[in-house]
């Protein structure tokens, strides 16, 4: 795993200064920028002044509890990658942490390799994330641009004194700003369900792996393009490659992603491969 550690930004809350001491050091020594709180209350002040890729945090504190602290997280940042830790553990708290969307859960005292571990995946968890809100932006943009386009060549050919279409009505009546547009979209033949790593082919529903979902939005997003294998792993899983060893990722996660829509009856084809340079999404996904 190739992480970027300088750019990451880490916050360790406890009330403990010798545990968020050593934790901080831990982090501080591999390139994480890491900051420290003292209490819930005192992160959720710094969370709202700076952005954290993972929030590392104890959960027995004085005032604002750990598992509070990830509730409070959660509601305004749903995607907030937050590491629990413990040393009172319990299968109840570590089910009810999980359950609130806790990344991961670590029982004190945690070895530094441990803390290393879980906080590296914590970081690609979240830069996975912001892939995905980028390319997801970037498919709204694109079909509200399209729709509009169409909208505007059809009046094109109308006088202003004639009534307006029936398409220009249906535009008027459904175009609201980007980030307000319904979750789902329609793509083509598919309709992608974002939140669930999930998309249909009509009243056919296909389940994808993460990988297979963020490729498949990556082709969206850059449709009408050929897009090589390097940058389909650079910009999907996150870390560099030369196009030869991209390939061999890449293929067995296009043909799965293949043979998943060819069991609803959709094109397999939808996915083209382009020899030697890389893949497009054919024109009917558009």
């Amino acid at each position: 795993m190739d992480i970027n550690n300088d750019s990451a930004r880490v916050l360790v809350v406890d009330d403990e200064g010798a545990i968020r001491y050593s934790v901080s050091k831990t982090l501080q020594r591999i390139g994480y920028q890491v900051d420290e709180a003292s209490s819930g209350e005192e992160a959720l002040d710094m969370i709202g002044k700076s952005e954290y890729e993972v929030i590392l945090t104890d959960i027995r504190m004085p005032g604002l509890t750990g598992v509070e602290l990830l509730k409070r997280i959660k509601d305004v940042s749903p995607d907030g990658i937050v590491i629990l830790m413990t040393g009172y553990a319990s299968l109840g708290t570590a089910v009810e942490s999980l359950r609130l969307g806790a990344h991961d859960y670590l029982i004190k005292p945690s070895s530094s390799q441990d803390i290393r571990q879980s906080v590296a995946r914590g970081v690609e968890r979240a830069r996975n994330l912001k892939r995905r809100r980028a390319l997801l932006d970037a498919i709204r943009s694109n079909v509200f641009e399209l729709t509009r386009a169409d909208v505007e060549a059809i009046n094109a050919v109308y006088e202003d004194d004639e009534p307006m279409p029936a398409v220009e009505q249906r535009y008027e009546a459904s175009t609201t700003p980007v980030e307000s547009m319904n979750t789902n979209m329609t793509l083509g033949p598919l309709t992608i369900y974002p939140g669930r790593y999930q998309i249909s082919v009509g009243d056919k529903p296909i389940d994808l792996t993460p990988t297979e979902f963020d490729l498949l939005l990556y082709l969206a997003a850059h449709r009408g393009r050929v897009v090589s294998c390097h940058e389909l792993v650079r910009e999907v899983r996150g870390y560099a490659v030369d196009e030869a060893e991209a390939r061999e990722v890449i293929r067995p996660h296009v043909s799965n992603l293949r043979r998943k829509l060819k069991q609803t009856g959709q094109d397999a084809d939808l996915i083209v491969n382009v020899r030697g340079i890389g893949y497009r999404l054919s024109e009917t996904g558009q």
